[in-house]
């Protein structure tokens, strides 16, 4: 980026009444080390998705899982970024606990073998 030129629009733009030497050189320099970041980060998650190029969804990615860039560009709005994955835990299916049955006992008389159900066993006596 040009120094001239954000020196520049700093002046048009009325932000302050005299704009010193240094400020639009800091503020070249702060640009380029976001837009650095944020490219880098998008790089990564184009590489995720085993693509070669970079598309807004990689930098909304990009941003959105990097806590400091995303505390700094919250309000911004990416066209075509999409989402971030993320489901309510309202909407997960409840996990079942299993019903524990008590075991089943066979027993044995002679050839037959003879199921006899733990629950039952207390209401009737088995037959001998």
């Amino acid at each position: 980026m040009a120094v001239a030129r954000i020196a520049q629009f700093l002046k048009v733009g009325k932000y302050a009444k005299c704009v010193g030497v240094g400020a639009p050189v800091f503020l070249v320099a702060v640009l380029e080390y976001l837009a650095t970041e944020v490219l880098e980060l998008a790089g990564i998650a184009a590489r995720n998705d085993k693509k070669t190029r970079i598309i807004p969804r990689h930098i909304q990615l990009a941003i959105r899982f990097d806590a400091k860039l995303c505390q700094f560009l919250r309000d911004m709005t990416i066209l075509n970024g999409g989402v971030i994955p993320n489901i309510h835990n309202i909407f997960l299916p409840k996990r079942r606990i299993a019903l524990q049955r008590p075991p089943l006992l066979f027993l044995r008389r002679g050839r037959r073998i003879r199921l006899i159900i733990p629950s039952l066993v207390s209401r009737c006596s088995p037959s001998p």
